[in-house]
């Protein structure tokens, strides 16, 4: 009798982990509220997003609202899958995965050119870490401000190709990175009260 209660604490305690590790942030449009949820596991959210201002100089709330809008803060965040037969789930529609929902390619790009080589998508410290890094060589190719939410995110949804050949989207699309210019004004405001 007792080495069941107990097996059954053991599981109860690695379930709650487990689900501790995979959840994302419930409060996703407050950063402040989304640093504190996240502050202990395997890194502290706010620090890996402030080493990676500190490395390209893309400010945080620019960093964290692109996260935001990509994943809502999702590790596992992916597109959704096509349909085989009308019914059955197929493939997801791009391989875009992870926290900052990079592309394959785009996140073989960057372990390559950083040395990345066991960066992961679905660890946020990497996820921030690949946004900085995509967000800054689009300010080196095209001369956008490091502070321009609008065109930095406009680049990042279109790809460095469509963004280069003029392509700024339709309606949708623009509609989509004003909202991420917004969300980074709001945390840039909230996060000059986190912690008063």
């Amino acid at each position: 009798m007792r080495r069941s209660s107990f097996s059954k604490i053991v599981a109860v305690s690695v379930l709650l982990a487990l689900s501790a590790c995979a959840t994302a942030p419930s409060h996703i449009n407050n950063v402040c509220a989304v640093f504190d949820q996240n502050d202990g596991w395997f890194d502290n959210w706010q620090s890996a997003a402030e080493r990676t201002e500190q490395k390209y100089g893309i400010p945080v709330p620019v960093l964290m609202a692109t996260v935001r809008k990509e994943s809502g803060f999702k590790s596992n965040a992916r597109p959704p899958r096509t349909k085989l037969l009308g019914f059955i789930p197929w493939t997801h529609i791009s391989s875009a995965a992870g926290y900052s929902q990079a592309l394959d390619g785009t996140w073989s790009q960057y372990q390559m050119e950083t040395g990345s080589w066991a960066a992961r998508r679905s660890r946020f410290a990497d996820a921030i870490d690949f946004v900085g890094w995509y967000h800054s060589k689009t300010v080196d190719t095209f001369g956008v401000a490091r502070n321009d939410t609008y065109n930095l995110y406009l680049a990042y949804y279109l790809g460095w190709s469509a963004y280069g050949r003029g392509n700024r989207g339709d309606a949708g699309v623009q509609s989509y990175a004003r909202a991420t210019d917004q969300m980074a004004r709001d945390y840039a405001t909230q996060l000059r009260q986190c912690g008063s």
